[in-house]
């Protein structure tokens, strides 16, 4: 038996078979080993695991049974899109992968004025489907069996632009727009104890610029403050999330 645990891009059916991706067909016969008559378990997103059977083990490709499937109820009862400033190096890669571990829904990169990183279109779409593949391997590792989706970047100007009614006066309480600011007036615990979802910006390397601010206020957002301490931009997305489970989910 095996609790090696995969993505699969293709639908699964209990019943059918499925060719592994090259990716787990490579771990899971080439790194652990697996021979026909072993198990393994994929998902595809749809929020349950398949537990499959190596029917077939070739150089050229691994095919496994489909035996049976299992409800994974492991999502948080929030819904939280995290709007995050692009950082450079390894930052954003560590930011995409930690957020999902603790339990994002949708992540939505943004071009901010203070960015130190500056992506071309060619360079957006090359970084779109790598922070698409963090997500995929956090969703293995944390045992998640919903695949958030990565956004293509876009400035904040233009997803706001893009997303008027979610910020909206009449929108009820169980829907807000939080982002971090040193000099924010509420805590988390200020906020009801009815919200459901929660959109949360968090700026770059340089933080929000005063703009920035100033325009996301208008589009419904309230400031945040997570303490009397400074946080860097992976920190304080990081943190910010575990506080929300915290306060309002299920931590």
């Amino acid at each position: 038996m095996s609790n090696l645990r995969f993505y699969s891009p293709d639908k699964l059916r209990v019943g059918t078979t499925i060719k592994l991706s090259d990716n787990a067909a490579i771990h899971a016969t080439k790194v652990m080993r697996l021979n026909v008559g072993d198990t393994l378990k994929l998902f595809d997103g749809d929020g349950f695991d398949y537990t499959c059977e190596l029917q077939s083990v070739k150089k050229s490709e691994v095919i496994a049974n489909i035996k049976s499937s299992e409800a994974i109820n492991n999502e948080s009862p929030l819904h939280i899109t995290l709007l995050q400033g692009i950082s450079s190096g390894d930052r954003m890669d560590y930011t995409i992968q930690k957020a999902v571990e603790l339990g994002v829904n949708e992540i939505q990169p943004l071009s901010t004025e203070r960015s130190v990183v500056k992506l071309t279109a060619e360079r957006a779409e090359k970084r779109l489907e790598h922070w698409q593949n963090i997500v995929i391997a956090a969703c293995e590792q944390s045992g998640r069996a919903k695949v958030p989706k990565v956004a293509k970047p876009v400035n904040l100007a233009a997803w706001l632009a893009a997303n008027k009614h979610l910020g909206s006066d009449d929108a009820d309480s169980s829907h807000v727009r939080i982002l971090l600011n040193p000099i924010g007036a509420k805590q988390l615990s200020a906020l009801p104890k009815t919200t459901r979802a929660i959109q949360l910006l968090i700026g770059a390397e340089g933080g929000l610029s005063q703009a920035e601010i100033d325009l996301a206020a208008r589009h419904g957002f309230q400031s945040i403050v997570l303490g009397p301490r400074i946080l860097r931009t992976e920190t304080a997305a990081l943190t910010a999330i575990a506080a929300l489970q915290t306060v309002l989910g299920d931590y």
